[in-house]
C-alpha cells in the first residue's frame, strides 16, 4: 500500500495543501490552495488551513509550514504574515483547529530543503545539501546527510557589507533590471561567502526563477554544484507531509 502523509503550506498570498505519496513525493489528487486570509492573523489563518483538510477529507496527522522562524512550535518570528503570529503557540493552535490530531510546524524553507534532500534534486547527494530559495528574499534550509539543521536564516548573512538577500534575491534583478548573467554574478558572491563558511556538496536553488534555470546557473561562478529545485512549488506541502511523518519538530 502507499504510504501517505498531509502537509500544508501557508504562504503570504495563498495557503496551500494536499495529499502526499511519502515514497514519490508526488501529490495524490488535486492540490487545494485558497488565499491567504487578511489580515493573515493566528486563528485566520487556522480556519483556513483546517478548511483545507476538510476539503480534502484527511483525518490524519497534519504538517505544516509558516514563513516564520519555528522553535518547539512556537512561532518566532512572522515574515509576509501578521506580526500577532510572534510567539503564538502554532502547534497547539493547529491542533485545536483539526480537533486534537497531531500536527507538525516548520519553517517553510525548512520543509522544501526536507523534501529536496530526501525526494527531489538532493536524494541522491550526501554530506552538507543547502537549499536557497530565491524571492522577494532568500529563505535558506542546510542538511547533513539527511539531518536538518533548523531555522537558518542564510538570506540576512553579510556579505560584502550587505545581507545576502539585497544582493542577490530575484527581487532585486526585477527591481534593477539585470539581465540574468548580469545577476548570476552577484548570486555567484552570495554562494562563494556561503561555502567559504560551510563547505557544502551542494546547492539547490528553488523559488521561482528555479523555472528559468538553464537562463542563469550556467553563468554561476562558484566551486560547489548548483542545480534547481525539482519538486518547484510543491516542495513546501511535500515536506511538512515528511515532517509529520517522521515526527521532525525544531
Amino acid at each position: 500500500m502507499t504510504k501517505t502523509g498531509f502537509g500544508v503550506d501557508v504562504g503570504g498570498s495563498g495557503v496551500k495543501g494536499g495529499t502526499v505519496d511519502l515514497t514519490t513525493g508526488e501529490l495524490i489528487g488535486d492540490r487545494i490552495k485558497l488565499p491567504t486570509p487578511q489580515p493573515s492573523t493566528p486563528n485566520a489563518v487556522a480556519e483556513t488551513v483546517a478548511e483545507i483538510v476538510r476539503l480534502a477529507r484527511w483525518d490524519g496527522p497534519v504538517g505544516v509550514t509558516l514563513p516564520s522562524v519555528v522553535t518547539g512550535g512556537v512561532a518566532r518570528s512572522a515574515a509576509n504574515i501578521d506580526k500577532k503570529w510572534i510567539g503564538t503557540d502554532a502547534r497547539a493552535l493547529f491542533g485545536d483547529a483539526f480537533g486534537g490530531r497531531p500536527v507538525t510546524v516548520l519553517n517553510d524553507a525548512d520543509a522544501a530543503g526536507i523534501a529536496e534532500d530526501r525526494l527531489g534534486a538532493g536524494k541522491d547527494a550526501s554530506g552538507v545539501v543547502i537549499l536557497l530559495t530565491f524571492g522577494t528574499g532568500i529563505g535558506s534550509a542546510i542538511l547533513h546527510n539527511g539531518v536538518l539543521l533548523p531555522n537558518t536564516e542564510f538570506g540576512h548573512m553579510e556579505v560584502d557589507c550587505k545581507e545576502a538577500e539585497h544582493l542577490a534575491a530575484s527581487s532585486v534583478k526585477d527591481a534593477n533590471d539585470l539581465s540574468y548573467k548580469e545577476w548570476a554574478a552577484e548570486v555567484s558572491r552570495v554562494l562563494t561567502r556561503f561555502e567559504d563558511l560551510l563547505w557544502p556538496d551542494l546547492f539547490i536553488a528553488g523559488g521561482g526563477i528555479s523555472r528559468k534555470h538553464e537562463k542563469w546557473i550556467p553563468h554561476l561562478t562558484s566551486r560547489t554544484p548548483v542545480v534547481p529545485a525539482a519538486l518547484l512549488n510543491t516542495a513546501g506541502i511535500v515536506g511538512a507531509a515528511i515532517a509529520v511523518d517522521t515526527g521532525i519538530a525544531p
